[in-house]
């Protein structure tokens, strides 16, 4: 609150991340590093959860090791569960879509996370499509992603966001990164060089009142990137896996990224890690960037 009122450069991070995203201790030992990442490069950090019926804009150290410890034991929040959650006092890690819209009510221009939701495979059998992306849809929240991630149809998710009209943009690249990979095979909307230039796109956004999010796709660092066919392969045998089992709903993203960590022996998690630390520096570098010209205006 001291940093919005301030004007200072705020970041915010989800937490399904922590609770669905990564095995303990893992997980905190990530949340924690994002946050000091975060600061390092300028930031505040602002972890948003539900903790005991209340949205937290920025948890404490207690808030986020309680968080990591519960794993996927606590519930998953999506903007469709914030006042039933809210009313029944519940612990809940929040969801791309409902970090972005509590950010966007606190006055948080940016934010980072691993990669986004989107629309899955055989959703022209099941329509399960993330509710991220009807968010960033109607949300004027700029989101520093690795892109959609791999165990979804990108080629959709790519058509969906083009559809809604939300910009996707690259950070040094001109490929869209599929989350473990740094090619999707699909490309951005336009390249774009520092974090002053995304800066300066999320101005105009605002400037032209388009209640929009925004696709910041940064590629996953060189050395903690996996084989695009490999992933492939092994994304196909977990998402088979799952349709035999007869996973559906929320259950299909947690399920299949610990299935994928399991069938390649840990270094998808590591690459996730990699990933998410790299999103949480240039998530920081942006809102610095923001807030400086603010601060110059």
């Amino acid at each position: 609150r001291g940093a919005l009122d301030s004007g200072r450069p705020v970041l915010a991070l989800e937490s399904t991340i922590i609770t669905h995203g990564m095995p303990w201790p893992r997980n905190l030992e990530t949340a924690r590093a994002a946050t000091t990442a975060a600061r390092e490069a300028g930031a505040v950090p602002a972890t948003i959860a539900m903790i005991d019926g209340v949205a937290k804009i920025g948890l404490s150290p207690r808030d986020l090791e309680r968080l990591a410890q519960a794993g996927t034991d606590a519930l998953k929040c999506s903007r469709r569960d914030l006042p039933v959650l809210l009313a029944t006092g519940a612990t809940a890690g929040t969801t791309v879509a409902a970090t972005m819209m509590l950010a966007h009510r606190a006055g948080i221009r940016v934010f980072a996370t691993g990669g986004i939701g989107g629309v899955h495979r055989g959703a022209d059998r099941t329509l399960d499509v993330s509710a991220d992306l009807l968010e960033l849809a109607r949300t004027p929240v700029a989101v520093v992603c690795a892109g959609p991630k791999a165990i979804l149809d990108i080629g959709l998710t790519r058509e969906y966001l083009e559809t809604q009209g939300v910009p996707v943009v690259g950070y040094r690249t001109d490929i869209l990164p599929a989350f473990y990979s740094s090619d999707s095979g699909y490309q951005v909307d336009q390249r774009l060089e520092s974090a002053t230039e995304i800066a300066a796109v999320i101005r105009m956004q605002d400037q032209l009142e388009l209640m929009q999010g925004l696709v910041v796709a940064n590629p996953p660092p060189v050395d903690a990137a996996m084989d695009a066919d490999l992933m492939k392969r092994v994304i196909l045998k977990a998402v088979e896996e799952a349709t035999a089992s007869g996973v559906s709903g929320k259950a299909v993203t947690p399920y299949l990224l610990q299935r994928v960590e399991q069938l390649t022996g840990g270094a998808s998690l590591q690459a996730n890690i990699a990933l998410m630390l790299n999103n949480t520096r240039l998530g920081a570098e942006i809102a610095v960037a923001l807030a400086r010209h603010n601060e110059d205006s």
